[in-house]
């Protein structure tokens, strides 16, 4: 039998709030362009607003104006979503702190990940959002994710709980030896 094979995200929709609050979050706060909308084709009562993450792919949120932020943390059962999390630059991710204290956003402050940064914080209606910075870049021709696979072979050799920097150093150097050379 085949896999239904995937080939990257194509979208993440999300109940949102009025459009208003919408809006102003994921475009205000996070940046995220508004580039669309149109109803919601299942329930035209909804409001359907389209977002660009950064990368071209979408963020969509179902609005309704009759949902206004609760002002606690949203639910994190099992089968529920617990957190999405977005990139940013390290140079960004250097002026998050400042930029949500500015905001009056709480926040969690900075997180040490090993390969990543991150700060969390919710969003209107309760969602816990990440903002995360990868402290590598992968070399020409791989991904993060080939990067994080080839760490987590160092790491699991190396008897450690959880990928560092010296993981991730080992990986690249592996990642590049790969290409063509004429000493070879």
């Amino acid at each position: 039998m085949h896999k239904l094979q995937s080939q990257g995200l194509h979208h993440i929709t999300m109940m949102g709030a009025d459009r208003q609050t919408s809006i102003d979050f994921w475009e205000g706060v996070l940046g995220m362009p508004f580039i669309f909308e149109q109803p919601n084709l299942d329930d035209p009562d909804q409001g359907h607003l389209y977002f660009d993450p950064g990368d071209g792919r979408l963020i969509t949120i179902f609005t309704s104006e009759d949902r206004k932020p609760p002002g606690n943390a949203a639910e994190q059962n099992v089968g529920q979503l617990h957190h999405i999390a977005f990139s940013v630059s390290q140079s960004m991710y250097s002026q998050l702190v400042e930029r949500l204290d500015e905001r009056g956003i709480s926040h969690s402050g900075e997180k040490d990940r090993g390969f990543m940064n991150s700060i969390y914080f919710r969003d209107p209606l309760g969602m816990l959002i990440e903002l995360a910075s990868y402290r590598f870049e992968p070399p020409e021709g791989h991904t993060h994710a080939d990067v994080l696979m080839e760490a987590h072979k160092v790491r699991v050799a190396a008897g450690d709980d959880a990928i560092a920097d010296k993981h991730l150093a080992i990986a690249i150097e592996r990642l590049c030896a790969q290409r063509a050379s004429l000493s070879d």
